[in-house]
C-alpha cells in the first residue's frame, strides 16, 4: 500500500489479521481498457490489474493456441532431442521415462507415454520413492534402469540439476535426454544427449514460464513435425497432441505456473479436453471423488489434483503415472480408488501435523515476536504433507515458515519444505545455511524452497533463520495485504456480473481472481457445513440478500463472528450457486472484517 493510502473499507486488520487494499492499477490504463471495452469501468479496472497489456487484451480473453504456440525449435536442444527420441521410437530402442512424484510429473510423463504407446511402444516408467530416493535421478536409479537393459532415459520435471545421476550415467553408457522446466545455476551440466529446459541459462525460447507439462507437450508437437519431415507415422497415424491437453492443464495448474502466454491457451482449452472426460483415469477419478464431470479450474487444482499427488506424498508414487496413462477402466478405477483413500489418509495426517505445527508456532511467536520467519518441526512429521502444512502456516502467520519432520521410517535424514512471502527469498535463505554448514543440504526458488537436517541442527538453523530476516518487517507488512478489486452490495452479485467476470478466465498464478467486498453486510442464518465450514447469508443496508460458503473457519474468529450475527465487510469471489440453478450467484469467502460504524 502506497505511503499514506487509507485501508480498502477502513479494514487495517481483518479477522485474520490481513490489511485490505485497492488492488493497484494503472488508472490510464485502466481508463484506456474501460473505453475499449465498451464502457465498462470494472472490466478495465480488472485488467488493468492484472497487467494486461492494451495489445495483448483479445489473447488475454482469448487464448489460442493457433496465436500463444511457441515454435519448439526455440528451445535449446529440442530437434536433437526429438531427433533421439524419434530414432528410439522407430528403432525400438529400450527406453525409461523417469518422471517427478507429484501431478506435473505424472501429467508430463503420461503425455510422453501415450506417445510412445501411439507407435506401439512401450517405455519403462520409473517415478522415485520420497522418502528413500528423494527427488528426481539418482546414480543408483540410473543404474538400476541400465541393469534392466535401458539405453535411453527420459527424464521428465526433474534432471536438470542432477549432476551425480548425469554424471553416473554418462560413466555406464546410459543416454540421457532431460525435459524439465526447474531453474538451473551455473552452466555446467554433464554430457548428456539433449538437455531441454526454457530455464537453461542459454535458452532463447521466452517460454521459462511452461511447467513441465507444457515443455513435453511441446516435445510431442515436434516429434510428429519431425516424422512428417521424414515421412513416418505409426498405422493409425500419427497421435493427436491435442488429445492430451487436459494433462498439459493439469500440470500447468497444480504446479502454480503462471498463466500467461500459451499457458492460458493450455489451460483454457486443456478444461475443454477434461469435460469431455476421454482421459479414462481422469473420468475414473473424477467418479470417485463424486463431482462428476469435471470442467474447472477449481475441479483441476483442488479435487483432481490433491488425489493425484497423495500417492506421491504418503503411498506409492507410481500410482498417479499409471493411472493418467491407463486406457483400462476396470483398472483405472481401482487407481482411482487407491489414490482417493490414499488422499484421505493424507488429510487426517496433515491435520495432526498442523495442530502440533500451529501450537509450536504460536509458542515460538510468544518468544521473539519479530521473527521473519517460522521455523518448525517435529518427530513423526511425514515429508510428505509438511509442504502443504508450511503453505497453510504462512497464510495464518502471513510469514515464511519452514516445516521440518523426520523418524523412522521416515528417511535417514529430517526433510524440510517451506513456502515463502513475496520479498523473502527463501531459496536463498536456505542455500545460504546449506553453504554455512548449518543443515546438510538446501535450495529452492524466491517462494518455495526444500532442505535436509539432522534433527539436532533444528535449534541452530531456526536461531539462523530469524537472525537472517530480521530486517523483513516490510515484506511481512505486504504479506498481509488483501487486494480488493472492488466492493458490492449484495444485490449487484448478479449471474450478469459473474458472466462479465468470467470473461477474464481461466484464473490461477498471475492472473487472480477477481476478489469482491460486500460492505456493513449482517450475517444470518449461519449453520456449520461438514467439520470447519459455515454457510450463511449477507444481508445487505437496502436489505439485499446474497448466499455465502466460508472455508474452514467454523471455529475460528471469522465463524464466532458470523453465529452471533454481526455486521462485517466480507471479501470473496463470486460463484455460481448450482444448488439453486443455473442464473443463482454466491460468494465464496476470504477474509472477514467487523463492519465498526
Amino acid at each position: 500500500m502506497s505511503a499514506g493510502a487509507a485501508p480498502f473499507l477502513g479494514v487495517a486488520a481483518s479477522l485474520s489479521g490481513r490489511m485490505w487494499r485497492s488492488r493497484p492499477v494503472d488508472e490510464a490504463l485502466a481508463a484506456e481498457h474501460s473505453r475499449r471495452q465498451g464502457g465498462s469501468d470494472l472490466l478495465g479496472r480488472l485488467l488493468a490489474g492484472r497487467g494486461v497489456p492494451l495489445d495483448e487484451v483479445d489473447l488475454f480473453l482469448n487464448p489460442t493456441l493457433k496465436d500463444l504456440f511457441p515454435d519448439p525449435s526455440s528451445f535449446a536442444d529440442m530437434d536433437v532431442a526429438a531427433g533421439a527420441l524419434l530414432d528410439a521410437i522407430i528403432s525400438d530402442r529400450p527406453t525409461a521415462v523417469f518422471a517427478d512424484y507429484d501431478v506435473d510429473g505424472g501429467t508430463s510423463s503420461a503425455i510422453l507415454m501415450r506417445y510412445f504407446r501411439a507407435w506401439g511402444r512401450e517405455p519403462v516408467l520409473y517415478v522415485p520413492d520420497r522418502l528413500r530416493e528423494g527427488f528426481g535421478p539418482t546414480p543408483e536409479a540410473f543404474r538400476t534402469l541400465k541393469s534392466r537393459g535401458v539405453e535411453l532415459v527420459v527424464t521428465v520435471d526433474c534432471g536438470a540439476a542432477a549432476t551425480d545421476a548425469l554424471r553416473t550415467a554418462a560413466e555406464i553408457g546410459l543416454e540421457v535426454v532431460v525435459l524439465d522446466h526447474h531453474l538451473m545455476h551455473g552452466d555446467s551440466t554433464p554430457p548428456l544427449r539433449a538437455l531441454v529446459n526454457p530455464n537453461r541459462p542459454d535458452d532463447r525460447s521466452g517460454c521459462g514460464h511452461l511447467a513441465a507439462a507444457g515443455v513435453v507437450f511441446v516435445m510431442a508437437v515436434a516429434l510428429n513435425r519431425l516424422a512428417r519431415q521424414r515421412g513416418l507415422a505409426p498405422p493409425g497415424g500419427l497421435p493427436d497432441p491435442m488429445k492430451w491437453l487436459d494433462l498439459a492443464a493439469l500440470g500447468t495448474l497444480c504446479d502454480m505456473a503462471p498463466l500467461r502466454g500459451v499457458n492460458r491457451a493450455f489451460v483454457a482449452r486443456g478444461l475443454q479436453v477434461l469435460e469431455r472426460q476421454d482421459n479414462v483415469g481422469l473420468a475414473a477419478l473424477a467418479e470417485v471423488a463424486g463431482v462428476g464431470i469435471p470442467r474447472s479450474v477449481y475441479h483441476a487444482t483442488f479435487v483432481l489434483g490433491p488425489r493425484l499427488n497423495a500417492g506421491g506424498r504418503i503411498g506409492d508414487p507410481w500410482i498417479a503415472a499409471r493411472l493418467l496413462a491407463c486406457d483400462d477402466r476396470s483398472e483405472a478405477l481401482h487407481l482411482a480408488t487407491r489414490l482417493h483413500a490414499l488422499n484421505q489418509e493424507r488429510r487426517e495426517t496433515e491435520a495432526q501435523i498442523q495442530a502440533e505445527a500451529m501450537r509450536q508456532t504460536e509458542d515460538r511467536l510468544k518468544r521473539n515476536p519479530a521473527a521473519g520467519v517460522i521455523v518448525v518441526g517435529g518427530e513423526g512429521w511425514h515429508p510428505g504433507v509438511i509442504g502443504i502444512v508450511a503453505g497453510r502456516l504462512k497464510e495464518v502467520f502471513h510469514r515464511p515458515v519452514v516445516v521440518v519432520g523426520w523418524g523412522e521410517g521416515l528417511g535417514p535424514v529430517a526433510r524440510g519444505s517451506g513456502r515463502s512471502v513475496a520479498g523473502v527469498n527463501l531459496g536463498d535463505l536456505v542455500s545460504d545455511a546449506a553453504r554455512q554448514g548449518l543443515i546438510l543440504t538446501g535450495g529452492g526458488h524466491a517462494m518455495a524452497a526444500g532442505l535436509s537436517l539432522r534433527p539436532e541442527q533444528l535449534e541452530a538453523f531456526r536461531d539462523h533463520m530469524e537472525a537472517a530476516t530480521a530486517g523483513a518487517g516490510v515484506h511481512l507488512e505486504e504479506a498481509r495485504m488483501l487486494d480488493i478489486d472492488a466492493a458490492l452490495a449484495p444485490g449487484a452479485a448478479s449471474a450478469d456480473l459473474l458472466a462479465r467476470v468470467e470473461r477474464l478466465g481461466p484464473f490461477g498464478s498471475a492472473a487472480p481472481e477477481p476478489l469482491f467486498a460486500i460492505p456493513n453486510a449482517r450475517a444470518e442464518g449461519g449453520r456449520r457445513v461438514g467439520d470447519t465450514h459455515v454457510a450463511f447469508e449477507l444481508v445487505g443496508e437496502n436489505g439485499s440478500r446474497l448466499r455465502a460458503i466460508a472455508f474452514r473457519v467454523a471455529d475460528q474468529a471469522e465463524g464466532a463472528a458470523v453465529f452471533r450475527r454481526e455486521a462485517l465487510h466480507v471479501a470473496g469471489r463470486l460463484k455460481a450457486d448450482t444448488w439453486r440453478g443455473a442464473n443463482a450467484v454466491q460468494l465464496e469467502v476470504v477474509d472477514m472484517a467487523q463492519a465498526v460504524s
